[in-house]
């Protein structure tokens, strides 16, 4: 028989897709998937996990690839970022949340930066849930940066565990029907089980988190033994 595992994932990750085609799909302009997944999704993503006792959450909102869209998308983008650290972050904080970021910040506006600093340094003794901002964020580019900053031990320089020691991933989630994982985590993942769904961003609700938690307590983890 096979040995399932039952135990709730300690870190999930999710790369967030499919945010414009499910604008474009119900016929609204573009930032309104990004607007209801900020406004909405993440903080409903994260009562859940809160409720199944996960302890990370890990959202990537923002790739280094990202900034090759179109400017108004960018400029949009930038304000609900502006929008987000200064409410959705602070309705986390009244729940207990731990608010962290990952990637290289240096690209983002000063104003966005300092109420990223702020949110992470206000949240830091929170310890219901640790939620993880992916923000100008690629794979390559974390490593590249680690090596620079020291070629021998350069893991301990990595984002996840220079400005937040995060453990790897236990699952990672993509919706949005793509199966790739585009340079998210690179190195964290290599044991991460992977679940994708053709569920856009904006509609992957509490339901659909259940069924990918339900899917993970099937997989055989071996960790290469």
């Amino acid at each position: 028989m096979q040995k399932i595992n039952s135990l709730v994932p300690a870190h999930v990750a999710i790369i967030m897709d499919g945010n414009r085609r499910w604008a474009r799909k119900n016929g609204l302009a573009i930032i309104r998937g990004h607007r209801k997944v900020a406004e909405e999704m993440i903080e409903r993503l994260a009562d859940f996990a809160i409720a199944k006792n996960i302890k990370y959450l890990t959202l990537w909102a923002f790739s280094t690839e990202n900034w090759q869209r179109p400017p108004e998308e960018i400029s949009g983008i930038m304000d609900l970022f502006r929008e987000t650290f200064q409410t959705s972050a602070k309705r986390l904080h009244e729940k207990q949340v731990r608010v962290a970021v990952i990637g290289d910040m240096s690209r983002f506006p000063k104003d966005i930066q300092d109420g990223v600093d702020f949110w992470i340094k206000e949240t830091v003794n929170n310890q219901k849930l640790t939620v993880t901002f992916a923000l100008n964020y690629g794979g390559r580019d974390e490593i590249r940066r680690a090596v620079q900053q020291g070629e021998e031990n350069f893991e301990q320089f990595m984002d996840t565990k220079q400005k937040i020691d995060l453990p790897d991933p236990d699952l990672l989630i993509r919706p949005g029907g793509e199966q790739r994982l585009s340079g998210f985590l690179t190195w964290q993942t290599v044991y991460t089980e992977l679940y994708f769904t053709d569920v856009l961003m904006p509609d992957f609700d509490e339901a659909e988190f259940e069924k990918a938690l339900a899917e993970y307590v099937l997989r055989q983890r071996r960790f290469g033994k």
